[in-house]
């Protein structure tokens, strides 16, 4: 994690619990930490808050405040740790899939609060390493077929091995200064529009 000070969001209606976090925030050395008590209009504070960390404080939550504090955390992509009083299995299991970082139940404690908002940001930045490195292996994928596709566009419009083809593809992209896959993704595109026979 980087040495600049952490700028730390906590959403807590309740400003005595609230003080608690922030307190234990603060002995933990963390100096930016912004209190919001109204939960209306969160999404505009977000964006004006910028946040590297959000810590939610929900004291008794019902279903419709969990299902917005759950779209709430799938949509600003940040390490978020929730502290709720009490809790069902349900709503655990909508909290992980809606990507909240920690679901702490049962534990606001001022002496808890640095150690599970450091795994809630250790717990993000895993799972946004490997939807990066799935994605990467998705795009690699998807090159490996286009590429395929415009190699058997060469040999059957040409007349080419394959060796040919991957050899043509190659030589076009270096003349380019592209990728190859780009090269073969404009092959396939073009053969795409021409129809049979077009190439």
């Amino acid at each position: 994690m980087s040495s600049s000070p952490l700028n730390i969001l906590v959403i807590d209606e309740n400003r005595i619990r609230a003080a608690i976090i922030e307190s234990g925030l603060r002995e933990a050395g963390h100096g930016r930490v912004t209190l919001v008590h109204d939960v209306a209009g969160i999404a505009r504070r977000i964006a004006e808050i910028e946040p590297d960390v959000i810590v939610i404080d929900l004291e008794n939550p019902n279903r419709d405040m969990l299902e917005s504090m759950f779209q709430l955390s799938r949509a600003v992509k940040r390490p978020i740790a929730m502290f709720v009083d009490r809790s069902d299995s349900a709503a655990i299991e909508a909290a992980v899939e809606a990507g909240v970082s920690a679901y702490v139940v049962d534990g606001l404690r001022k002496d808890r609060v640095k150690p599970i908002m450091e795994m809630a940001i250790s717990r993000f930045n895993a799972f946004s390493r490997m939807a990066r490195e799935l994605e990467e292996a998705r795009g690699e994928l998807e090159n490996r077929r286009t590429v395929e596709r415009a190699k058997g566009i060469l040999m059957r419009s040409r007349g080419l091995s394959e060796e040919a083809a991957y050899a043509l593809l190659r030589k076009t992209a270096m003349n380019q200064n592209r990728k190859l896959a780009d090269v073969a993704q404009s092959l396939v595109t073009a053969a795409e529009l021409l129809g049979p026979g077009g190439l």
